[in-house]
């Protein structure tokens, strides 16, 4: 303010010694109490201008010296609230360390300075004590927030926190509960009680949890959608075994809703392609399976799809199967179901170019297998032999695993199940149990004759059976020939029987 009256008085200085300069200075007298005094206008205006610039400069200075005490007072509360934060900082710094007996100690020293902020200190109090091992006093910080409604969320999480770690699942289902039921929304309550219902298998409950965490906008709609069809599925399982007709109705209309909301959800989609083809209804399911195909692609789905049918010939399912690879044609698993149509159908020549789609793909046992079912289907037995020797050691593959051997594809467990909706509701994965279990698993690896097979005997050149290739035949340049050694009758090897060589090596 002192500028900017400074500021005026400097311009109304400057007009006037121009007026001044200008030779119109004026006249001005002024009497006062017997005594008279003449001057020009100029300097009466000067002499104003300046004495009120002395008296604004006055009165300020007046009120600086009034205002003294209160301004160290607020100097003083700056000061102490900026100790406050420091130690509230190195407080909260010393619990994310672990050091639970250098946070109680800022805890308490920050309870004297920050005044203003008592939540904080709370805060700091329950979790300095929480880090140095006082369960007592941690519960009891905790319990205190419970009183004030802006802490009530901190103080059921904490105790929930507690009641999780000593066990008592009862008491922090209670809290996560009562933490629910607020106004305000809270994620780690909504999951609390979500974790709890999918591990007491209530997927009932569950599915409620997830339309009321979409309604509060505390998850995203397509991770509810995910979840809900995830849900869906997991009841299905359920219900699908039960002795009355009404349960298992119900079941294929659980799986039918899962594989409508997420199409790429393959358990869903075996699930109510089986059900579907168990109420008379193939169709439904054939489509369903197709609606995924062209989504994500699975092994099972293929798998259950060639079984819709049971009574059509090897060429009708090949082209079936061929045809539901071309829905997604640039996918994995639609490039090896080519392969696997083109060997149903009895057609080794389209295999093998429908299997050089797959020269680029990683080496897998399940590769390695298929890739021997095309070799030995062509006619090209030495090279089956390889890929089933390297297939022996090749990496097994998670999707796979997912098929059991001695049952159905998806044979979760009910903890299998709970685990599932929670990584597919938020990663849109699957999970693989049976894979992380190291459980049998359907064989990847066809079974092919590795050393020998009992093809048709071969014909000499005068018609009659020529004599099997003997495995030792064959020398080099620099080696002598050794006498053939005539074996005994009972050395002899029938004459039906050869090795697996696609034809006789070339001696050197």
């Amino acid at each position: 303010m002192i500028r900017a009256a400074l500021a005026v008085v400097l311009v109304l200085a400057i007009s006037v010694a121009v007026l001044a300069l200008a030779g119109e200075a004026g006249h001005a007298s002024i009497v006062w109490m017997g005594w008279r005094a003449d001057l020009t206008a100029a300097a009466l205006a000067l002499i104003t201008l300046i004495g009120a610039l002395a008296a604004l400069v006055f009165w300020r200075l007046l009120l600086w010296v009034i205002e003294a005490p209160r301004r160290a007072e607020r100097a003083r509360a700056e000061t102490r609230r900026r100790q406050a934060g420091e130690v509230l900082t190195r407080g909260f710094l010393a619990v994310a360390a672990g050091d639970g007996i250098e946070a109680r100690r800022l805890a308490a020293k920050a309870a004297d300075l920050a005044e203003d902020a008592p939540g904080l200190v709370r805060v700091l109090a329950a979790q300095a004590a929480e880090a140095a091992g006082d369960t007592i006093a941690a519960q009891a910080a905790y319990s205190a927030m419970l009183g004030f409604p802006e802490m009530r969320l901190a103080g059921h999480k904490g105790l929930m926190q507690l009641a999780q770690a000593q066990g008592d699942r009862a008491t922090a289902l209670r809290h996560a509960e009562q933490a629910y039921g607020q106004a305000r929304t809270a994620r780690w309550a909504w999951r609390a009680l979500l974790e709890a219902k999918l591990a007491e298998g209530d997927w009932d409950a569950a599915r409620d949890l997830v339309k009321g965490a979409l309604d509060r906008k505390i998850v995203s709609p397509i991770v509810a959608e995910r979840g809900r069809a995830a849900l869906l599925a997991a009841s299905a399982a359920g219900l699908e075994t039960a002795p009355e007709a009404k349960a298992r109705a119900q079941a294929a209309d659980f799986a039918a809703e899962a594989a409508k909301l997420q199409p790429g959800f393959a358990p869903g989609v075996v699930m109510a392609a089986r059900l579907l083809a168990a109420q008379g209804k193939p169709t439904r399911g054939a489509q369903a399976i197709e609606a995924a195909w062209k989504v994500a692609p699975h092994p099972a789905l293929w798998l259950a799809y060639r079984d819709l049918k049971t009574s059509e010939t090897p060429p009708q399912r090949a082209e079936r199967l061929g045809d539901l690879a071309a829905l997604n044609p640039t996918a994995r698993e639609s490039r090896i179901l080519a392969v696997e149509a083109a060997l149903t159908g009895g057609d080794p020549v389209r295999a093998a170019e429908a299997a050089r789609a797959l020269e680029a793909e990683p080496v897998t046992a399940r590769i390695a297998g298929l890739m021997a079912r095309v070799a030995f289907a062509g006619g090209r037995p030495d090279e089956a032999r390889v890929w089933m020797a390297r297939g022996v050691s090749a990496p097994r593959e998670p999707d796979w695993s997912d098929l059991d051997p001695e049952g159905r594809a998806f044979a979760y467990q009910p903890g299998d199940w709970a685990r599932l909706v929670t990584s597919f509701a938020e990663t849109g994965e699957l999970i693989h149990p049976r894979h992380e279990r190291r459980e049998r698993v359907m064989s990847e690896l066809p079974e092919l004759p590795i050393s020998y097979a009992d093809p048709a005997p071969l014909l000499a050149a005068d018609g009659g059976a020529q004599a099997p290739y003997p495995i030792d035949e064959g020398h080099y340049e620099d080696d002598e020939p050794p006498p053939p050694p005539s074996p005994r009758p009972s050395q002899r090897r029938p004459a039906t029987r050869r090795r697996l060589a696609s034809a006789p090596r070339v001696a050197k």
